[in-house]
C-alpha cells in the first residue's frame, strides 16, 4: 500500500538514458551500464547483479559530451522479477565542483 510511502528525495529526478561505467570501491572490474535516471544528488541504474546497501561506488557518467566522475553509495536496490539484475539508487557522496556544475546546467535545460 503506497499511502504509507513518504518520499525522501531532496532533488528532482530527470530521466536520462545515458552510459554508465561503475566500480565497486575495492574491487578491480568496471562494469558497464545505461542510466535510468538522474538529480543533483544521485542516480539510478541497472546492475548485473545486487550491490549491498551503503556500498561505496565509483563511476563515470556521460552528459553532455563530458565524462562526469563521482563517488557515492548504493541508497536502495529493487531486484528485477525473474531475473539476476537490480534497479539500484545511488546517491552521490563525493561530486566534485566542476562536474556538480555540469550536471546542474544540464539538469536546468531540463526544466
Amino acid at each position: 500500500m503506497l499511502s504509507n510511502f513518504k518520499e525522501k528525495r531532496n532533488f528532482t529526478r530527470f530521466g536520462l538514458r545515458t552510459p554508465v561505467r561503475y566500480q565497486i570501491r575495492g574491487q578491480p572490474q568496471f562494469d558497464n551500464t545505461i542510466s535510468n535516471d538522474i538529480s543533483l544528488g544521485g542516480i539510478s541504474f541497472t546492475s548485473n547483479g545486487f550491490i549491498p546497501l551503503q556500498t561505496p561506488v565509483m563511476l563515470e557518467v556521460n552528459i553532455l559530451s563530458k565524462v562526469l566522475k563521482a563517488i557515492g553509495k548504493i541508497a536502495w536496490a529493487q531486484p528485477i522479477p525473474h531475473s539476476y539484475r537490480n534497479v539500484m539508487g545511488l546517491e552521490f557522496v563525493e561530486l566534485p565542483h566542476e562536474e556538480r556544475a555540469v550536471l546542474s546546467n544540464y539538469l536546468n535545460t531540463k526544466l
